[in-house]
């Protein structure tokens, strides 16, 4: 590896961490130059702790939502910056982008070879968008939720417009509760899911891969700050736990009500009656790219 490619990595390990350059030297040496290696090395060794923050995000652009009835999709447009993710242009495209994709149930495949108003495809007039706006443009991720099982809802954060922001999410709930009832509540669990981003509904729901490489990172960090091997064990329980309620929706703490959790709010509101998240999507702006 270059010497300017090792300090480009640096720099951006510096960025994603915020630990000194020496020590993010030695972990991009060590790890032959790979990111994702180094910030595990440097969380082994306690010199950088795990937070979301250091999610790479590389991508601005725009989330859209488009609903009809019982249907909500949502798709994810990116720019290469927050200027151009403004531009009415833009905004348009992907207002346009954001019907297909309820057309198409969030099928990007089909997405992408969807007819617009000016009856060319997707793809062809994307290649127009990047010619006339002069920024690479790209359609990332899309979904959908349907079900007459379901009562959907969806939520917005940052809206530049309605249903067109930085933060979107869906959710789905299983309950025979009129959903005039459940309007204020499915607003605000889509808003909770959308400020906390939990990986996934319950503990038996999240992967076990990630809980095995969390649970061996914890354990190497302890090791290497000269813990007692008696006690270890113990910590990285705790540590695990703490962890599996950060990420799992159903055990975070509530956001409007810290001292209860999630599980607890939503036997709250459902009384006697039936009521269980099936289903979260919630995507953020250049999340992991």
């Amino acid at each position: 590896m270059s010497q300017d490619n090792t300090l480009d990595k640096v720099k951006r390990l510096r960025e994603l961490t915020g630990v000194g350059f020496k020590d993010c030297k030695n972990a991009i040496d060590e790890t032959n130059g790979d990111i994702e290696k180094s910030i595990e090395f440097l969380r082994k060794k306690g010199i950088a702790k795990a937070n979301k923050k250091m999610e790479r995000v590389a991508a601005d652009g725009l989330i859209s939502i488009c609903e009809e009835k019982n249907k909500f999709s949502i798709i994810e447009v990116n720019s290469e910056t927050d200027f151009v993710a403004k531009n009415n242009e833009f905004i348009k495209f992907v207002e346009e982008i954001s019907k297909l994709a309820l057309l198409n149930s969030g099928k990007m495949n089909d997405i992408l070879v969807a007819r617009m108003e000016n009856k060319k495809n997707v793809k062809d007039n994307l290649v127009s968008v990047i010619s006339k706006i002069g920024e690479k443009i790209s359609l990332r991720r899309s979904d959908c939720v349907e079900s007459d099982k379901f009562m959907n809802f969806s939520y917005m954060h940052s809206a530049v417009k309605k249903n067109l922001g930085k933060i979107g999410v869906l959710l789905s709930l299983e309950t025979k509760i009129k959903k005039e009832k459940l309007l204020d509540f499915g607003k605000q669990l889509a808003m909770h899911i959308a400020a906390s981003s939990p990986l996934t509904i319950d503990k038996d729901t999240l992967d076990q891969n990630l809980l095995k490489k969390e649970k061996e990172i914890i354990t190497e960090e302890l090791k290497n700050s000269g813990k007692d091997n008696k006690i270890i064990d113990k910590i990285v329980l705790g540590k695990l736990n703490k962890f599996i309620a950060d990420n799992t929706l159903l055990n975070q703490e509530w956001i409007m009500e810290p001292k209860k959790k999630v599980k607890d709010i939503i036997k709250e509101v459902a009384g006697k009656d039936h009521l269980i998240v099936k289903k979260f999507i919630r995507f953020k702006v250049g999340e992991g790219v």
